[in-house]
């Protein structure tokens, strides 16, 4: 089989989630391959819009819901762009799954914190439904997610009902000058809010993923707040093209983030070199 030949998905789906930022819900259009395929919180795939190139997401659904995989995207250039264009019905190409995984199972039993800004919710998102549809096994859960301004806030309807769970603790917040006259939720950037949410480190795991920026002054923050760094994981996108580790383009030091990641502990990302 062609390495870089991609399944056919239909576009069952589209949700514009903010005015530049789109879901798609994804069927593969071979009856056989949608029966076989499967994949873990935190691998990722390239989707391509034929004619314009290839782009890397993470896969944002949880692979507890079989049937169909979703992807979220921001329109920044060609190939994003000409997926914005396209709707229910229409077909596009899927390579993958690629990369390693959130350790989902030496999470049971213990608390998980999810952290996350902007698009970055995306990732993460496939981890929280892979904990909330197996809620018995885990321990506290809370999430903190912020974003510029309400507007940008992704996952509107999910978030609704996450906060309407009495299993779940969210905290949502907006960057100063962001919020809207109906807001009810936190000002302030995201690594305030963990250190004000304050969550118990003691046998907890996090997931952490947003903008370089914000995972930058989070790491800080949980070490501070006691979470182990070998429990603490984010998920990176650096430059992934080809998804094989043969471009070379997503190289860091000694790794390739397609292959030995996406997902890194805060003790793997320490490791790696400052150009990050």
């Amino acid at each position: 089989m062609n390495l870089y030949q991609p399944y056919l998905m239909r576009i069952e789906e589209a949700v514009d989630e903010t005015p530049d930022t789109r879901t798609f819900k994804l069927v593969f259009q071979d009856p056989k391959v949608a029966e076989s395929f499967d994949f873990q919180a935190g691998q990722f795939g390239e989707y391509s819009a034929f004619g314009e190139g290839e782009s890397t997401f993470c896969i944002a659904s949880s692979p507890t819901r079989k049937g169909y995989i979703e992807c979220s995207f921001k329109e920044a250039g060609k190939v994003t762009g000409a997926l914005r264009k396209l709707g229910v019905g229409d077909t596009i190409g899927f390579r993958g799954p690629y990369g390693n995984r959130f350790p989902v199972g030496q999470m049971e039993g213990h608390d998980v914190v999810f952290i996350a800004g902007g698009i970055g919710l995306a990732p993460v998102r496939c981890v929280i439904w892979n904990v909330l549809d197996q809620r018995e096994k885990f321990g506290d859960v809370t999430i903190v997610y912020g974003a510029r301004s309400v507007g940008d806030l992704v996952y509107k309807r999910e978030l609704e009902g996450w906060a309407k769970r009495s299993d779940v603790k969210l905290w949502q917040a907006v960057e100063p000058g962001g919020e809207a006259p109906d807001w009810k939720g936190e000002i302030g950037l995201v690594p305030a809010i963990v250190e004000k949410a304050a969550p118990r480190s003691a046998d907890a795991f996090a997931v952490v993923c947003g903008p370089p920026i914000m995972i930058k002054l989070t790491l800080p923050v949980l070490e501070k707040l006691g979470f182990s760094e070998e429990r603490v994981f984010t998920t990176l996108e650096n430059r992934m093209k080809c998804g094989l580790g043969k471009c070379g383009r997503c190289n860091i030091g000694p790794v390739y983030v397609c292959k030995d990641g996406p997902v890194f502990s805060a003790k793997e990302l320490k490791a790696l070199p400052q150009e990050l």
